[in-house]
């Protein structure tokens, strides 16, 4: 399943995983939100709900253009930067095109949609 990014005119279009989590999000968009800088390498929101994990791995190292969840805050998070393994973080997708667009400073308003084929 793909999704878009709309961010002030640019997109960035990702690929999400084939997961319980994932297909969880993808059930809540479209969504509007606005993205938070975290740690530098990380754009942030807070999701109206947590997400369902059945069968998502204790935790991951996230690499560069992951979006994941992480479960023991509700948030998704972007990745532009790589950074340490951390238990409680599931990966959503990938971006596949667009990822300089979010690598703006924050707080800035998104919209992400479901790309239907």
């Amino acid at each position: 399943m793909m999704i878009r990014i709309e961010i002030n005119g640019e997109v960035a279009t990702a690929t999400l995983e084939n997961s319980v989590a994932a297909r969880d999000f993808a059930s809540m968009l479209p969504m509007e939100i606005t993205l938070e800088n975290y740690a530098d390498i990380e754009r942030i929101f807070y999701l109206p709900r947590k997400l369902d994990t059945t069968d998502a791995p204790a935790g991951m190292k996230p690499k560069r253009g992951d979006i994941n969840y992480y479960a023991p805050w509700g948030n998704l998070a972007i990745f532009l930067g790589e950074a340490a393994y951390a238990r409680g973080l599931v990966k959503l997708g990938t971006i596949e095109s667009g990822l300089s667009a979010l690598e703006r400073k924050a707080p800035y308003k998104v919209r992400i949609v479901r790309i239907d084929h």
